[in-house]
């Protein structure tokens, strides 16, 4: 049973014991269930996101692709080219969208294993703008630290990706997606070795 504790304006226990930063150890241990759920809200969101423009993109093509057949029925030259071309758009969307599917789940696996053996940048100390994003200062300079310990190791995947963040946090985005394209190919010669 909780009551309200007078002093911390949080509640605390029938035993009265308190977290080790001076809070109420259950109320810390809901604050971190409720955060997970947040978390796990907000992937949610975006999963769902994410399913629904496929499914949309999917009907968008399968559209597209109709279009297409009926052109290329008619028999007459224009028809035909035109038809070939709105075919290839569909297909040339098709391939983007699997692509870019494989590449995020791929890369949201090596987040979780990064995370799981505690390895993630951690950039909530460093100063930001107003947007969110890094201050340039301080992801430069997260930058040259994660660079000096990727130059010592540059075959392994942990140090691939964390170079790929820091790159990413600097706004090189075009070397961050290729670094990562390595971190994966790393990590997954390391997990078929």
């Amino acid at each position: 049973m909780s009551t309200p504790d007078s002093n911390n304006g949080g509640t605390a226990d029938d035993s009265g014991r308190a977290g080790a930063d001076g809070t109420n150890g259950a109320a810390g241990a809901n604050a971190g269930r409720a955060t997970t759920e947040n978390v796990g809200r907000e992937v949610a969101k975006k999963v769902g996101l994410i399913a629904f423009l496929v499914v949309a993109l999917g009907f968008y093509f399968l559209l597209l692709g109709r279009i297409a057949v009926g052109l290329i029925r008619t028999g007459s030259i224009p028809a035909l080219v035109l038809g070939i071309g709105v075919l290839l758009l569909p297909l040339l969307g098709v391939w983007v969208v699997a692509s870019s599917l494989r590449a995020a789940f791929a890369h949201q696996y090596l987040a979780r294993r990064i995370n799981e053996e505690g390895l993630e940048l951690d950039t909530s100390e460093l100063p930001r703008r107003a947007s969110g994003r890094l201050e340039r200062a301080a992801a430069d300079q997260l930058f040259e630290q994660v660079k000096t310990e990727w130059e010592a190791d540059p075959d392994n995947w942990r140090t691939n990706y964390r170079a790929a963040r820091a790159y990413d946090y600097a706004g090189d985005r075009s070397r961050a997606r290729e670094v990562m394209r390595r971190a994966v190919e790393l990590e997954k010669a390391e997990r078929e070795a």
